[in-house]
This record gives C-alpha cells, structure tokens and sequence, in this order.
C-alpha cells in the first residue's frame, strides 16, 4: 500500500478504517489505489468473519465494511 503514504501513514490509514466513523473511512477509502481498495476490502472481510480478531476489531471491520458498501 504505498501510493497512499504521501498521504496519510499506513497506522493512521487503519485509524481511520477502523474507527467507526463514516466520514473518516470513506476518505480513508478513497485515497487507495484500486488494487490496495481490493486489499483492504480483503483484510477488513477476514477480520469481520475470521476467529481470532478482537471483539471491537470485528465490530470495526463489520462497521467499515457497511460505509464502503454504500458508497461502492
């Protein structure tokens, strides 16, 4: 995932997906490459649904997933 580093760093990049807060995911989102969109969608689906993520992690992945949903 680097064409996003100008940006914004890779652990604020989670910050955001993660942080339940749609304005936030959605610009998050939105400054990927589509192959790291991809990427992302992949990891933030195995984290929703895959034992051995935190409660909240999950909780996180499921929130995020449902603002990029609406706006894919």
């Amino acid at each position: 995932m680097a064409s996003h580093t100008a940006h914004m760093d890779l652990e604020t990049l989670w910050e955001h997906l993660l942080s339940r807060n749609a304005k936030l995911v959605k610009e998050a989102f939105s400054e990927l490459a589509d192959k790291e969109r991809e990427s992302v969608l992949v990891h933030l689906e195995r984290m929703a649904e895959e034992p051995g993520w935190h409660v909240e992690q999950r909780r996180s992945a499921r929130t995020a997933l449902r603002f990029l949903k609406i706006t894919d």
